[in-house]
């Protein structure tokens, strides 16, 4: 048993507006306010601080969707037409974290912009991003889970696990957004958690198998997905970038330089010190 919601907040003949474009649109906007707010704290002027995450946005969504029709490439191989179509739903967000960075690393190279100190404001925009795409899915009927005979038959919500994975990574982001970490580690930890979680709900996920085809009915659950596959390699890369940030350990200052890691503290240092004599 599905439950079938109206995808259009508006549709006037050929004329609509979808949910889902809406909460797109809403996380874009949420996304380029945390963004710009954190670069002008970096002392990059404004205009530059639009045009890059524009860039990211360009890229981003050029990247969920072309994994999106990879991904799902023996339904788009007979429907070409609908490739475009991105309005209509089917952007897959770990293609839009690629795209995303690429377009932006290019860009901010070329512009000589500290990205690592200004890629860290992605991430509260990200986090609220994917709770409310998810809305958006459950309008557009997308994320469906796998039927659970312990639901009564009904699908799994993946959506709203994820929409609580989503919560997670925001509550985990601001936990740790004023401990002053170096620059870049921000948005490692995102990535290498949101690998974690979104392993987990791929279990849930109605999604096509590869290799490995199993499915327990009663409780709902799947394995293993191309996106199950793939983690691995994001929570290697995530944690090699990660240390790697660390090891830089580079911080903004209001006057947008880079400058080392603050030095320990000055009683910690002379007690140490102490204990040496």
């Amino acid at each position: 048993m599905d439950l079938y919601l109206n995808p259009y907040i508006v549709h006037i003949g050929s004329f609509g507006i979808r949910w889902y474009g809406f909460f797109m649109a809403v996380s874009m906007a949420i996304g380029i306010y945390y963004f710009v707010r954190r670069g002008l704290r970096a002392g990059v002027d404004e205009d530059t601080l639009y045009n890059l995450a524009l860039m990211v946005i360009l890229g981003g969504v050029i990247g969920a969707r072309l994994v999106y029709v990879l991904t799902n490439w023996h339904y788009f191989v007979v429907n070409p037409g609908q490739i475009p179509q991105i309005y209509n739903g089917g952007l897959a967000i770990d293609g839009g974290f690629i795209g995303g960075l690429a377009f932006g690393l290019y860009y901010a190279a070329r512009k000589q912009l500290p990205f690592w100190a200004l890629c860290d404001g992605l991430v509260p925009g990200a986090a609220i991003g994917i709770f409310l795409v998810r809305i958006g899915n459950i309008f557009n009927g997308e994320i469906l889970g796998h039927p659970a005979g312990i639901l009564g038959g009904i699908r799994q919500p993946a959506q709203v696990y994820e929409m609580i994975m989503a919560l997670g990574l925001w509550f985990m982001y601001w936990r740790r957004e004023k401990k002053g970490l170096p620059d870049g580690v921000a948005l490692w930890t995102f990535m290498f958690w949101y690998g974690v979680f979104r392993f987990g709900s791929e279990f849930f996920r109605d999604n096509p198998q590869y290799i490995i085809h199993y499915t327990n009915h009663y409780l709902g659950i799947g394995v293993v997905t191309l996106m199950q596959w793939f983690t691995p390699l994001v929570l290697g890369v995530s944690l090699a970038a990660w240390r790697w940030r660390w090891s830089v350990g580079a911080h903004v200052f209001p006057n947008g330089l880079h400058k080392p890691s603050p030095e320990p503290d000055p009683e910690f240092a002379s007690a140490l010190s102490a204990d040496k004599v």
